[in-house]
């Protein structure tokens, strides 16, 4: 479709009234379970989300946020704020990270494209380098993945392959890094008996090397580049199974925050640090956590950190992980082509948009909304604010993160009366979430209930009309449990604390003085999911979706 013109043109709702303000309130990694001591959610104090509970049926009920609902292989594949946001923003649900990975190796396809024949140029001469989470967490990465592609390249040449293992422990179980490592050991014995030299060279916990996103620490960067590139961590192991076990009994470690090392030969020299004619794929499908690494390896002017040493390589990418950067510049799987996107549409039927949260959830409003998309359709019609996330500290120990300072900006711009449509994402019960500190993550649901509150009163004061819904469960789950739904305990009796998203549904709900006396959920979409949300506003605002988007979830009922 072109940029301008009928083809964007969309048709009015037959029933519902344009000009009404709406206010689309995305809780992040807020799921809807049983209350126990260890659902934060529902411990927390949130009247107000618990008064849309309560409130009338019709108006609240419970979506799908993972597995097939959002483009994910299967229904065990937890949902996470990316796919979360494309769907709520394109309103379709599209194939995404792993399953387009998984169709291009089950295909070969993968090795036919231009970014594996960009890194085999490579083969003859020089080392292929494979970065990335090692775990079948599923969110990130997965291990299959890398055996089959460790085991793809060694079938088209690679004669010298080096991993580069990053650890897991927050989407899936703390310690079993141990047995992933194991695995990929095993594979590597394997390729080796063949004939081809593969080995581990590095490693480090995802949140302590390589993987941070937003920009919020980049010694995460260059930890993971000092092991990875130089060859130089704190840690020198000859064995990369022993070396995990060993970083392990460090006080206060995880598998998330292990130590940095670099795998070494007999002599102590690192078996495999990056160097010029080499290969380099970053393997993790998902893209947050691989940008800034990507930026490091691909930019020439880059001054986040001093690089020290920078090889001349042919890198690439699993996928592409930011469209508008075209960042990596290669890479082995094309993305999603997510077009005609909710935003999209709206800005050229002219409503007056306002996007906004903090650092660490920004994209989500804005890129991932809008198809994996950086910038404005029109800058006279839209206005996105990023609030500066605190750095350097873990979210535990600022629980109430930036949910206010996000609520006051958008009701500022509410009462401004220049906004048709104001969209936020509250990241609170995420980040919080993630550091598996269940009273800090009380608190963070009670700040991001009292953003909510404060925009629903400005939505109150216009006259407007709200929706409130969430991108996948986090905090409403904090603890492990075994196969009858019990907490799993430790070898000392204390519980395990469950770090990564859940499988569970999340809310919504509408309300507000614009709302129509008649407006109501469906009843005949019990399966609805995230990507049913956009026709759902694109409602509020007066219009109809377009045809090929997921249906609806209200009717108007005529009283």
């Amino acid at each position: 479709m072109g940029s301008s013109g009928d083809a964007w043109k969309l048709k009015d709702h037959p029933k519902l009234p344009k000009g009404k303000t709406v206010a689309v309130i995305v809780l992040d990694g807020w799921g809807e379970a049983k209350p126990n001591e260890y659902n934060a959610i529902s411990v927390a104090e949130t009247p107000v989300m618990d008064s849309l509970k309560q409130g009338a049926p019709e108006h609240w009920r419970l979506i799908k946020a993972h597995g097939n609902a959002v483009g994910l292989p299967t229904e065990d594949d937890m949902g996470n704020s990316e796919v979360g946001h494309n769907a709520l923003g394109a309103g379709r649900i599209f194939a995404q990270g792993a399953k387009l990975v998984d169709l291009a190796l089950a295909s070969g396809k993968i090795y036919d494209g231009e970014g594996f024949k960009y890194v085999q140029e490579c083969f003859e001469k020089g080392t292929l380098h494979l970065i990335g989470l090692v775990s079948d967490g599923g969110v990130h990465s997965r291990l299959d993945q890398l055996l089959l592609l460790l085991k793809g390249a060694a079938e088209r040449g690679a004669k010298r392959i080096r991993v580069h293992a990053l650890t897991d422990g927050r989407d899936v179980l703390d310690g079993s890094s141990v047995g992933f490592m194991e695995t990929l050991e095993n594979d590597l014995a394997k390729l080796r008996e063949q004939g081809v030299d593969a080995r581990v060279a590095s490693g480090g916990g995802r949140m302590y090397v390589t993987m941070d996103r937003y920009e919020n620490d980049w010694d995460v960067v260059k930890r993971g580049w000092d092991a990875q590139v130089l060859g130089e961590a704190p840690h020198h192991f000859k064995d990369p199974v022993e070396a995990i076990k060993k970083l392990r009994q460090e006080p206060n470690t995880s598998d998330q925050y292990l130590a940095p090392f670099v795998i070494v030969d007999d002599n102590g020299k690192p078996v495999g640090p990056i160097l010029d004619g080499d290969a380099v794929v970053t393997f993790n499908f998902r893209a947050d956590r691989m940008v800034m690494l990507a930026k490091a390896l691909e930019y020439e002017d880059f001054d986040k950190f001093d690089r020290v040493r920078v090889p001349k390589i042919h890198y690439a990418g699993m996928l592409q992980y930011d469209g508008e950067l075209k960042l990596p510049n290669k890479y082995l799987v094309s993305p999603p082509e997510i077009d005609r996107t909710s935003g999209e549409y709206l800005v050229r039927n002219g409503v007056r948009t306002f996007a906004c949260s903090e650092t660490v959830k920004f994209g989500h409003v804005t890129f991932f909304w809008n198809g994996n998309r950086s910038g404005y359709f029109d800058e006279k019609l839209e206005e996105y604010v990023e609030i500066p996330s605190d750095s350097g500290i873990t979210f535990n120990v600022k629980p109430k993160m930036k949910a206010l300072e996000i609520a006051e900006r958008t009701r500022d711009a509410i009462l401004s009366h220049k906004f048709d449509q104001v969209r936020v994402n509250i990241p609170n019960s995420d980040m919080v979430g993630h550091t598996g500190d269940i009273k800090a993550t009380i608190e963070a649901c009670k700040a991001a209930d009292d953003g909510v509150k404060m925009i629903l009163e400005a939505i109150e004061q216009v006259g407007g009309i709200f929706l409130v819904t969430a991108d996948h469960g986090n905090a409403e789950d904090m603890v492990k449990r075994n196969k009858k739904g019990e907490p799993l305990l430790d070898k000392n009796g204390n519980i395990q604390i469950l770090t990564s998203h859940t499988l569970e549904p999340v809310p919504i709900a509408i309300g507000g003085p614009g709302l129509l006396p008649g407006v109501r959920f469906r009843t005949d979409l019990p399966t609805g999911g995230l990507a049913n949300v956009a026709a759902t506003f694109m409602n509020l605002h007066g219009f109809e979706a377009p045809s090929d988007y997921e249906p609806t979830l209200i009717e108007v009922v005529d009283n």
